[in-house]
């Protein structure tokens, strides 16, 4: 089983699911079709106990970021990711497998699936000018059509000028750019890429700190949203009572709750004044 998104990264919150890819190797004398057949009850039964009612809340198993993504098959051998990467491999997979990491199963298998990708989302040659427009084209599209309606940019944590996406998108653009020559930076997570862009001299100390602030901050919000409401939810609330509760999570005094909102947009403004110098402005 191999971790992707937040969870390859060690990032879960409150309201993460569990972004994963699904991979078997057939033993020695067994068909692909029947190891592939025995593979996929496996996998469908862990998704099913995962997310089935307990006492603990479920878990969702997400494999949306699979080669091909929903219209692709759940679990593919070694040799099919192979092959489809060898062929297929967009700068977008590239760049999902940067958190890309092994949580369970054949340890052996998971050694090679990892040898497999280093090259790809570590290239030696770093981002050519066709894959770099590929980027800032996705990014851009991402920012127009994936927010929801009626969400207010400036607060959207997740998809919002200076939130989540917007600080991840740097940090994962640089590991493309130079994590074949530096090492440090060939990590899933997003704050221990920034800090060793920082001391590498990619990414100026002032830069990484005010990205590190409002990815922490953003993040942070998000966690207490759900511990307020109950649910996921990616907007800074605009309900008082929904706010107060936020605010008094994050440590604001009864006095100060009201300076929530104003404390977000000040750090993701500046953010995203980062954000748009060094990722569509970077040559």
């Amino acid at each position: 089983i191999i971790a992707m998104g937040r969870l390859g990264g060690a990032e879960l919150g409150y309201s993460s699911d569990a972004d994963v890819m699904f991979v078997h190797d057939p033993l020695p004398g067994v068909s692909d079709e029947d190891a592939t057949k025995a593979a996929l009850n496996v996998t469908n039964e862990l998704r099913r106990l995962l997310q089935s009612p307990t006492a603990d809340p479920s878990l969702e198993v997400d494999a949306g970021l699979r080669p091909e993504g929903r219209d692709g098959p759940l679990i593919r051998t070694l040799a099919s990711y192979r092959a489809y990467y060898r062929r297929w491999s967009s700068a977008w997979e590239a760049q999902a497998l940067l958190r890309a990491r092994v949580i369970a199963g054949d340890e052996h298998l998971g050694q090679a699936f990892t040898y497999m990708i280093d090259p790809l989302r570590w290239p030696v040659t770093g981002v050519s000018e066709e894959d770099l427009r590929e980027i800032r084209r996705l990014k851009a599209r991402m920012e127009s059509e994936r927010l929801p309606r009626g969400a207010d940019p400036a607060l959207h944590i997740k998809l919002g000028r200076g939130g989540l996406s917007d600080v991840e998108w740097v940090a994962q653009l640089t590991q493309l750019q130079f994590g074949a020559s530096y090492p440090t930076l060939r990590t899933g997570h997003t704050l221990t890429a920034l800090r060793a862009a920082a001391e590498l001299g990619l990414i100026v100390d002032s830069d990484a700190h005010v990205l590190a602030t409002a990815w922490s901050m953003a993040t942070a919000v998000r966690n207490a949203v759900t511990l307020v409401t109950g649910r996921p939810g990616d907007q800074v609330p605009s309900d008082a009572r929904i706010l107060a509760g936020v605010a008094h999570i994050l440590g604001y005094s009864d006095d100060d709750r009201g300076r929530l909102t104003e404390d977000y947009l000040r750090v993701t403004r500046q953010a995203r004044a980062v954000v748009e110098r060094l990722f569509y402005g970077w040559v």
